[in-house]
């Protein structure tokens, strides 16, 4: 089954599930997602295509405004156009469950069906849980916070962790802000190869540490 058919056939296929949940499917972001008060949450479609099979990954996550608009000043990595589309926290629904290299493969569409019934179940069984766990900024920075010194499974760049995880512990004025600082910088000092991040992430430090909400 093409990727074309088979992106197709999921959206038709999942359309009114989501849409009784108040997603809207945007087909072009290849997602549904749902505007929420501080941003959207939304689930996104991978599809690869490998001979005569379609392997779909399945993705969750949010977007946070205030950390995004702020973040975006000093990691201004992502395309411009893009910008207003990133997510603060995504998941792969297998690295949710803790299972390594997920995928659903469909064939036939007998194997759609049961993908689509798969992915409904994830959601009603976990997924909407989470997207109401995730709806302000102490949510993102209890997620991207809590065990600073381990890599984090809701976001797949490690450094833009730092970066966001220290924004959204200073809005939501977490204690330890200054001890994430630190580790942070640590992390960044072991794994970023070019000086443009470091400085960035300084640069950070320094807005923080005058900036006030109020």
């Amino acid at each position: 089954m093409s990727i074309k058919t088979t992106e197709a056939k999921l959206y038709y296929t999942l359309y009114d599930f989501f849409e009784a949940e108040g997603f809207q499917l945007l087909m072009q972001k290849k997602q549904f997602r749902k505007s929420t008060t501080t941003g959207f949450t939304n689930i996104i479609f991978s599809v690869s295509e490998y001979d005569d099979e379609a392997w779909v990954e399945v993705h969750i996550g949010c977007r946070n405004n205030q950390v995004e608009q702020m973040a975006q000043q000093f990691i201004p990595s992502l395309p411009i156009d893009f910008r207003e589309d990133a997510n603060t926290l995504i998941i792969s629904t297998g690295r949710y469950n803790d299972v390594k290299y997920f995928r659903y493969k469909i064939q036939n569409d007998d194997d759609l069906k049961n993908t689509c019934d798969a992915i409904m179940d994830f959601m009603n069984l976990s997924g909407w849980a989470f997207f109401k766990s995730i709806t302000k900024v102490a949510d993102i920075d209890r997620i991207l916070n809590s065990q600073p010194h381990k890599p984090s499974k809701y976001l797949y760049n490690q450094e833009d962790r730092c970066f966001k995880g220290l924004i959204a512990a200073k809005l939501s004025h977490n204690p330890n802000f200054d001890r994430l600082i630190e580790i942070y910088r640590v992390h960044l000092q072991k794994q970023v190869r070019g000086e443009t991040e470091l400085h960035n992430y300084e640069r950070l430090v320094s807005f923080l540490q005058y900036y006030n909400d109020n």
